[in-house]
């Protein structure tokens, strides 16, 4: 599959756009449910869909409804039964080694979902969050104009559902790096939350001492992502956080914040481990996002500062 050069973004309008009156969520997981609060809390009416009802603490009181977003047909009568006026597509499985595993499943949902997504939008905005994944990992971090290469399976069918929705000329795609958060809820917490309990267990943890991150916390993204629904802005965008860092560092900085012994962090390298298919820098900046007023009160915070504040 030949190679293509991210859209560049494409601001309609300077001005900050009306929140709009209804938004369609595909997806359920964690960033979908922050996504969705988020929303919410903005006075959208919220519609969540997915194959499986949300179980994350932040969906409740949400409306939720069904669809297989690998069904074409379904996808339809969701959109002609909603009737959004945006919608934010967060769907398909986020579990990097999984998709390694099931390359063909990864796909047929991120891909086959995004293509029926882009057959039923009428028009309508769509926002597609997307992942660092989509760059070989060569570069220390990537911009908006940097060569795409995925890494992985993951990065692949992300990248393929990306073009689905970017020919339709509505979409505005948001890659963020390493998404973080303490989360309660759920079968794969996210790094920080689960190094802070292995930690508080006093379990040893083997973590990469070859990967880099540009993490960013799940707030901003749903943050980004209310601010840019209705923007009119279409093409690329990426979000990471403003501090570049190493898995270790970053798991000694949490062993440091809940009076773990950082002893119990064993560096180690990729090959071997669930990490091996990821990316060594995994890391992501944007030479564009200055271009939107908007987003300027909604600056990414620093991870260390987060970690500090979200543990104690």
């Amino acid at each position: 599959m030949p190679d293509l050069r991210p859209s560049p973004l494409a601001p309609q309008s300077t001005a900050s756009a009306a929140m709009p009156g209804r938004v369609l969520v595909i997806g359920s997981g964690y960033i979908a449910g922050h996504i969705a609060a988020r929303l919410t809390g903005l006075g959208t009416e919220t519609v969540i869909s997915s194959r499986r009802a949300p179980v994350t603490p932040e969906s409740r009181g949400v409306r939720w409804t069904h669809v297989d977003v690998t069904s074409g047909p379904q996808v339809a009568a969701l959109m002609d039964a909603i009737q959004p006026d945006a919608v934010v597509a967060v769907h398909g499985p986020s579990d990097i080694t999984w998709c390694e595993a099931h390359p063909e499943e990864a796909w047929a949902t991120h891909h086959g979902g995004a293509r029926n997504i882009a057959a039923a939008l009428d028009g309508r905005p769509v926002l597609l969050v997307s992942t660092d994944n989509v760059f070989p990992g060569e570069a220390e971090s990537h911009g908006e104009s940097a060569q795409t290469r995925p890494a992985n399976a993951y990065g692949r069918a992300k990248l393929a559902a990306e073009r689905e929705l970017l020919a339709t000329s509505s979409a505005l795609v948001l890659r963020v790096s390493l998404v973080y958060g303490w989360e309660d809820c759920g079968p794969r917490p996210n790094f920080l939350t689960s190094v802070a309990r292995s930690l508080m267990r006093g379990e040893r943890l083997r973590v990469p001492d070859d990967h880099w991150n540009t993490p960013v916390l799940v707030e901003d993204v749903a943050a980004w992502v209310a601010t840019l629904v209705n923007s009119g802005c279409t093409g690329t965008l990426h979000l990471g956080g403003p501090r570049r860092i190493g898995r270790v560092d970053w798991a000694r900085h949490i062993a440091q914040q809940v009076g773990a012994d950082p002893a119990l962090i064993v560096p180690t390298p990729r090959v071997g481990t669930a990490y091996a298919c990821r990316p060594r820098s995994a890391c992501l900046h944007s030479e564009v996002a200055t271009r939107l007023p908007e987003l300027q009160r909604h600056r990414p915070v620093d991870v260390l500062e987060a970690t500090h504040s979200l543990i104690l």
